[in-house]
């Protein structure tokens, strides 16, 4: 049986629900309260005949301005000689005057105090446009952060928001840590989840210039970033024109749903996919990773397109078009319909609508310099004899999930009766392995399992006799920085064994923390591959320009032309000074577009990147050295 609530209980409960609603209700009751105290009051003065000077004309306004007056200043009571009975009733307006201030005070500081702790949840509403969004956080974010910073450099205001699970001072302070100063670019961080459509809305999708869906580390991460690409593609209050979003994919089985949910509004990169064919790629090149992260990085020279200032150019051929720029190293053509060729064939002609796409300083430095007689001295160009191939012996020490991705790739390159030895503190390599052998071409496989990181075991793999030698961290069995110490350990233990012979190893190897390279660099060594530095700058890269991963794409593919460093011999005579378009030549007759050189004598001096010069100026003149190479662009 029911029970109607007292008259006091109704108003008390009618009082808790006001008092839920916030500060601004609050503050907004209070003022009408003390309005209709003051009326009051002020009236009751009138009709009670306490007025000050009873012989003056006193309003009931008058009456309700000396009420207000001290209720808003307590100081007033001791203004006045009036009679008692006026000094007493003002006595109690003004009592009531300091609960209504101080209540009032109260409410405004914990209504300033509700609002910093909303700013601090980082919820409010992002009011930008043409800002780069990030969705997630990873270690990737620093580098990216870094990389558009650079990018936006000629730019007057900048902006990039993070929408992340984790608290906003949090994120602040870290990039403050790891990125410091970003210039005329600023950086907004938000709290939520990328997979809400409601968090979502906070970091404002809709204007902005590109986004990037970074991985969460775990298991579940390829369904969160579709699920990400789903709830931006597929929003109801979506924006008409494309977006353009760059993701990466850990998993190549979910790279077509992927693709399917976000079609051409997403850049996909498969992470394991990419790296292991760097590896392979700089495993079998010293150097190689140096150049790839020059081209990547907007420190240097970048790629860039253009269709600008080639309205002479069209008609004509590849060939002219690569000597028609002093300053910039042309790489291939991007077709009027979108696709792109990497060191197309030299007879391939320029067609109107078409993009120049080459290696240069900036966007505004793509330009043709308009010469027509540059020096060639045909003198100086050489004739190359093939090489013959042999058996080569690959070493892999160490294993992670990338490890079967990486021996599929070598399969490719391999001559025919290669074989490879896999090293292994742990039995994982196993049946991964044995699943393999089966549809392997060029290459035989075999396992030995012992302790990585101990001299005895590096003294008995006899490593002097391999032709190349890749160094893979534990990623899955110990966490970053035990697994880059392992492979620290391991990589001194093989520079020394180098140093004491004196033999140049072709040694790569996989570190997770650019830190930890850092500490290699003490080595001596000059390739490295550090996994979210290279993820982390293609992402940035793709992120300003999406038509970039169809470069990325085709120089990393075994069948398309990818980046080689060959002996300068092969090129032009050495020991005597040439210039540059004298290379061009010289490449250019065997279908190669040349687009640097590494000198030897630097390739130990980090200072010096290496000794690789990427897009070095035609006209200037070089000596080359024997153990000199030259960077091109070729399909074997």
């Amino acid at each position: 049986m029911s029970r109607s609530a007292s008259l006091a209980a109704r108003a008390k409960y009618a009082f808790d629900n006001y008092v839920s609603k916030g500060t601004t209700a609050m503050i907004y009751g209070l003022v009408v309260f003390s309005g209709i105290v003051i009326v009051i009051f002020g009236a009751s003065l009138l009709m009670l005949g306490l007025h000050p000077d009873a012989d003056s004309h006193f309003t009931i306004f008058e009456s309700i301005w000396v009420n207000f007056t001290h209720i808003l200043d307590p100081g007033v009571l001791g203004n006045h000689d009036e009679n008692w009975p006026f000094r007493l009733f003002m006595m109690v307006t003004t009592v009531l005057g300091l609960v209504i201030i101080s209540t009032l005070i109260g409410l405004v500081s914990n209504g300033i105090l509700v609002k910093m702790e909303e700013l601090r949840k980082g919820r409010s509403f992002v009011i930008e446009s043409g800002h780069v969004l990030i969705l997630g956080w990873s270690s990737k974010i620093f580098t990216i952060i870094s990389e558009i910073v650079i990018a936006n450099e000629n730019q007057k205001d900048g902006c990039i928001v993070i929408l992340a699970d984790r608290d906003k001072i949090e994120m602040e302070d870290e990039i403050r840590l790891k990125v410091g100063k970003t210039g005329n670019t600023r950086v907004i961080c938000r709290t939520g989840d990328p997979i809400d459509i409601d968090d979502l809305y906070i970091v404002n999708p809709y204007t902005s210039k590109s986004i990037i869906i970074l991985d969460k580390d775990n298991e579940n991460s390829d369904s969160q970033i579709i699920k990400t690409i789903v709830a931006i593609v597929t929003n109801p209050d979506r924006r008409e024109e494309p977006y353009h979003i760059t993701a990466e994919i850990q998993d190549s089985k979910n790279f077509e749903v992927a693709k399917m949910v976000g079609k051409d509004e997403v850049e996909l990169i498969l992470s394991d996919d990419f790296i292991s064919r760097i590896m392979v790629q700089t495993s079998r090149q010293s150097g190689l990773s140096v150049v790839y992260i020059e081209l990547m990085d907007y420190g240097g020279d970048e790629i860039y397109f253009t269709d600008e200032k080639t309205e002479h150019l069209v008609g004509k051929t590849f060939r002219d078009v690569i000597f028609a720029y002093e300053t910039s190293a042309i790489m291939g053509i991007q077709f009027e319909d979108g696709t792109v060729a990497i060191n197309p064939p030299m007879d391939t002609v320029f067609n109107e609508g078409d993009q120049v796409i080459g290696i240069t300083e900036d966007d505004d430095t793509l330009v043709p310099s308009g010469k027509t007689d540059f020096e060639i001295d045909y003198t100086q160009v050489a004739h190359p004899v093939a090489p013959s191939q042999k058996n080569e012996k690959i070493l892999i020490i160490g294993w992670n999930n990338r490890a079967k991705n990486i021996i599929k790739e070598l399969d490719e390159y391999v001559p025919f009766g290669s074989s490879l030895m896999v090293v292994s503190k742990f039995d994982d390599p196993i049946p991964v392995i044995e699943k393999l052998q089966s549809g392997l071409k060029n290459l035989s496989v075999d396992f030995l399992k012992a302790e990585t990181t101990e001299r005895e075991t590096i003294d008995r793999l006899q490593i002097p006799n391999y032709d190349y030698i890749m160094l893979l961290c534990y990623e899955q069995r110990y966490p970053v920085q035990e697994a880059d110490a392992q492979t620290l350990i391991t990589l001194l233990h093989i520079r020394s064994i180098a140093e004491k012979i004196d033999k140049h190893l072709n040694l790569v190897s996989e570190m997770m923390d650019m830190k930890n390279r850092q500490l290699a660099d003490v080595t001596s060594a000059d390739d490295f591959i550090v996994s979210d530095k290279l993820l982390s700058l293609l992402m940035a890269q793709v992120s300003e320009n999406k038509y970039l991963m169809r470069v990325f794409e085709d120089l990393f593919d075994a069948d398309g032309s990818e980046i080689y460093i060959k002996p300068a011999r092969e090129y032009v005579s050495i020991g005597k000074p040439v210039n540059f378009y004298t290379v061009l030549e010289s490449a250019a007759k065997m279908n190669q577009v040349a687009i640097g050189y590494r000198i030897l004598a630097h390739s130990k001096n980090s200072h010096e990147q290496y000794g690789v010069v990427v897009n070095p100026n035609k006209a200037e003149f070089v000596k080359f050295a024997e153990g000199d190479e030259i960077i091109v662009l070729s399909e074997d």
